[in-house]
């Protein structure tokens, strides 16, 4: 699941960054990437176990999730359904669920644990040059 404990700062609102702390972290291995398909929904699940698979797709963690990631999520969803479907339910269940969840980095805080941080789409500026002869048409009346 990643760092036990509180929820760290986001980096942008630390005094200097954690490279400079001298704290003896680790760089991470590396390895590649490789293609992913990713399983559709089971059309019976339950509507809440459906929107947060569905969501999982749309989210920005979905840029780290590799074939087991996503053979995970589809595990747990399909749990999460019968979980919801069930007339009986455990809370033993609910919190081995959502416990489960956290290591697909489901909630910001379970991001924010192993130090990713998703930001907001930078806007595409078009170059000054790109605006000039955009301006200069203009002017000329050329399309």
């Amino acid at each position: 699941m990643g760092v036990r404990g509180p929820v760290p700062n986001r980096e942008e609102d630390l005094a200097r960054p954690r490279a400079r702390k001298g704290s003896d972290e680790q760089e991470a291995k590396k390895g590649l990437m490789r293609k992913v398909t990713v399983p559709r929904a089971d059309s019976d699940w339950h509507p809440i176990a459906r929107q947060l698979y569905d969501s999982l797709k749309k989210s920005g963690q979905a840029d780290f999730y590799q074939q087991s990631d996503w053979a995970l999520a589809f595990a747990l969803c399909d749990d999460l359904s019968h979980y919801k479907k069930s007339g009986k339910r455990s809370a033993q269940m609910a919190q081995t669920l959502y416990s489960a969840l956290g290591s697909l980095l489901v909630t910001e805080g379970d991001r924010r644990r192993v130090r990713i941080e998703l930001s907001e789409p930078v806007p595409e500026q078009d170059s000054a040059a790109v605006v000039a002869i955009a301006d200069y048409k203009k002017v000329l009346g050329v399309d």
